[in-house]
């Protein structure tokens, strides 16, 4: 049972509605995304571009545009070193045509997944070398690369690091004491000296303000840089950034210029997964888009996915993005596999009083550790690590839960590892194969939860009758849009609805169509993503088998229950109506 949660946030709702010539509830919505100034609601509702935080404030990115400019000036040549994931890909596609546009000589590598492991290598660094580079860029990657650094400084090679994660740090008696690489410059924003305002950017919006300084140093007209605004709109999404403040205007401005792209290649990608000419929204790029592209990277190489955005030939690049979503199915299978494998070691009964599951399948792809993890902590609420055989011991990733912050858990024990890194809710890691178990323990020895953290939580904008919905509600409801991480689509509630008839739909049979009404007769079309054994098991707990049958069955029956709800318009052959998605039930 999911635990239903009401905002209570207070403010003068009535004043920030005639302020923004808005509905009350709308500015009670507003206030529960933490929105408090009227600037902050301003640039919610209508920011644009020109409200994107200055350039000059990410600590050495200045110096770093100066660099490159002499580095072009002498006509050195630049290596762009990204990652093999969707922010890594456009991050890498950013920075090489941005730097290529102001005159550089660049090029990009990007490390394999499974023969180079995650970022900047020696094997890399060395490759550069003996290629004449003169010039190193990471993006989205290299806020740990110490060693690797060290290596291409002592070859006499400038190394100029673009990351967003977590910087390395140790805590000890005197306090917590962070560690920088030794590169010539370092851009991340979550770096101690950093006045950067917004430090939840990805790495392609970090390269992104790369270019943009260097558009300007170099006079480059500012349409070059709003066809690279896409690029970062798409790594946003993919990354599952937060869809606040900074993110949600770059993206709002970017799913405008997807729709419209120029870029043959990604013109291909909407083409084969049948999104041509539709309305983009956070959820095609999240769930169609994105792993077609990182679907590359994790059963290929990610540079197919980089010169498919580089490709200028139609035909081409509908060959190149058919081959990408082609990969991403058999990832889909794949993972699927893995999902089931997991769910059986878990069904043993073995690790049901753990804390942080552990799940050791040894004939996964290395590159679906991380997709299986977040489906097995989706699944069970809990935190999630699933390992899998490597050429040196085993290799992993993990999914965690709000309550519990991964990256600092294997801090605690960073002696157990050959290699970890990541941020509070995602991890990736590597170990001997005999340390397994005793990873397992550490991990649960010190965690500190309680089956509160594990409990679903749901929460509720506002308590409101589902007659309120209305389309004109439903309408302006749309200022919130794009949804995402940090700006769900709201939540509504109502008790005493009642259940009529209901209807099993969709091929997988995890669509449910439900009538029903309220106490004053009125009647309201609904549907619930569910699966549909699910739902009959728990309208039979509540009411009976009996009562559960028959209204599967569209027998016309009266069930009491208090729903958590969405409104939508439902369009269907040019008509309009309400429908109301129910997100859960009691």
């Amino acid at each position: 049972m999911a635990k239903w949660l009401v905002y209570s946030k207070r403010a003068d709702f009535e004043k920030i509605a005639e302020t923004f010539s808005i509905s009350p509830m709308m500015a009670r919505i507003l206030r529960n995304r933490d929105l408090v100034s009227e600037e902050e609601i301003r640039r919610f509702l209508t920011g644009t571009v020109d409200d994107l935080y200055p350039t000059a404030l990410l600590k050495d990115l200045q110096e770093s545009v100066l660099c490159i400019q002499e580095k072009i000036r002498q006509k050195k040549k630049i290596r762009i070193i990204g990652d093999y994931d969707v922010d890594g890909i456009c991050a890498s596609y950013i920075l090489k045509t941005g730097l290529r546009i102001c005159g550089g000589e660049v090029d990009v590598a990007i490390p394999h997944r499974i023969r180079d492991g995650y970022g900047i290598n020696e094997a890399l660094v060395l490759e550069a070398y003996e290629a004449g580079i003169d010039t190193i860029v990471t993006c989205d990657n290299g806020i740990s690369a110490f060693d690797q650094i060290n290596y291409a400084k002592k070859l006499g090679m400038t190394v100029i690091v673009t990351d967003h994660h977590e910087v390395p740090y140790e805590d000890s008696e005197q306090g917590r004491t962070y560690f920088l690489p030794p590169a010539d410059r370092v851009i991340d924003p979550k770096q101690e000296a950093c006045e950067y305002p917004f430090k939840s950017i990805c790495g392609a919006v970090v390269a992104y303000k790369l270019v943009e300084a260097c558009f300007l140093l170099f006079q480059i007209e500012k349409n070059k840089l709003d066809e690279l605004l896409e690029f970062a709109c798409i790594a946003t999404v993919g990354d599952v950034m937060p869809l606040l403040d900074e993110n949600r205007i770059l993206v709002k401005e970017g799913l405008t210029k997807i729709e419209k792209s120029k870029n043959v290649g990604l013109k291909a990608l909407l083409r084969v997964t049948g999104l041509e000419g539709k309305k983009i929204s956070p959820y095609h790029l999240g769930f169609i888009i994105c792993p077609c592209l990182n679907a590359t990277g994790r059963l290929d190489t990610a540079l197919r996915a980089l010169s498919l955005f580089e490709e200028k030939e139609e035909t081409k690049a509908i060959t190149l993005a058919g081959e990408l979503k082609s990969l991403n199915d058999s990832r889909k299978e794949m993972t699927q596999k893995g999902v089931d494998a997991a769910c059986r070691i878990l069904e043993e009964g073995k690790m049901e009083k753990d804390k942080v599951l552990v799940i050791y399948l040894p004939d996964c792809h290395e590159s679906l550790a991380g997709i299986i993890a977040g489906r097995i902590r989706e699944r069970y609420g809990k935190p999630t690590f699933v390992l899998t055989d490597a050429e040196d011991g085993v290799k992993g990733s993990g999914r965690s839960i709000e309550a519990y912050s991964m990256y600092e858990a294997m801090v605690e024990h960073r002696d157990l590892f050959l290699k970890f890194g990541g941020h509070k809710l995602a991890a990736g890691l590597s170990l001997e194969k005999n340390k397994i178990e005793e990873f397992r323990k550490c991990m649960n020895e010190s965690a500190s939860l309680c089956e509160d953290d594990f409990q679903e939580k749901i929460r509720i904008d506002i308590p409101m009758p589902l007659s309120y919905a209305t389309m004109d509600f439903i309408k302006e409801l749309e200022l919130l849009e794009p949804y995402g991480v940090a700006n769900p689509r709201p939540l509504f509630a109502q008790r005493d609805i009642y259940f009529v008839q209901a209807k099993v739909m969709g091929q997988n049979k995890n669509v449910i169509k439900i009538k029903m009404e309220d106490e004053e007769g009125n009647d309201y079309e609904a549907i619930s993503f569910s699966d549909s054994d699910r739902f009959k098991q728990k309208i039979a707990n509540k009411h009976g088998e009996e009562q559960a049958v028959a209204l599967l069955q569209g027998q016309k029956v009266r069930l009491r229950h208090s729903v958590v709800y969405s409104p939508e318009i439902n369009e269907f052959r040019g008509n309009q109506s309400l429908q109301y998605v129910i997100k859960d039930y009691e």
